[in-house]
């Protein structure tokens, strides 16, 4: 999955973009943060399973 679509997933499920410094993007729901580098790239299986544990998605195969 690409950095920027998983950016606009998080976005449209209800997480809010804090702030950013360089490439990295703090999201902010219900007192949870969550940190996501925008490098427009491919995220890498483990990181992009980790960051939608935390967010509470479930990735569909």
């Amino acid at each position: 999955m690409k950095d920027k679509d998983l950016l606009k997933l998080l976005l449209s499920h209800g997480w809010k973009d804090i702030r950013q410094r360089g490439s990295h993007h703090r999201l902010e729901k219900a007192r949870k943060f969550i940190t996501l580098p925008v490098q427009g790239k491919d995220l890498k299986v483990g990181l992009e399973n980790a960051l939608l544990k935390q967010a509470g998605l479930v990735k569909k195969k």
